[in-house]
């Protein structure tokens, strides 16, 4: 139980990391446009190639876990992610988040806590 649990979490830490770096490579971007340019800003960000690794590395845990592991059990538990994003928004975005979402991930959470038992 303590496996799935763990590996659940690092692959929310890969999921979640990607996230942040997407967000930090959409930042940094421009604004939108079919243009040489725009195309060859996005292929040099950097946060966008760690965004894409991270999001690399959380597919291939994932395909490990679905592999060993009940479905049922497992997509739930990804749900976490939900809990690390609440904590990238308030440490490293900076953003205020309101009591009603963490009442919102805290029952999220709640439900996993009732398929991991």
């Amino acid at each position: 139980m303590w496996r799935i649990i763990l590996l659940s979490i690092i692959q929310c830490l890969f999921l979640s990391g990607g996230q942040v770096c997407l967000k930090f490579a959409m930042n940094r971007m421009a604004k939108f446009s079919f243009t040489w340019a725009f195309f060859s800003e996005l292929l040099t960000n950097w946060w966008l190639l760690a965004s894409g690794i991270c999001m690399a590395a959380a597919t291939v845990l994932w395909l490990y876990i679905i592999k060993h592991f009940d479905f049922s059990m497992v997509y739930p538990m990804i749900s976490i992610s939900y809990v690390f994003g609440m904590l990238a928004a308030i440490y490293i975005f900076h953003e205020t988040v309101p009591a009603i979402r963490w009442v919102g991930v805290l029952l999220i959470m709640g439900g996993v806590v009732l398929i991991a038992k």
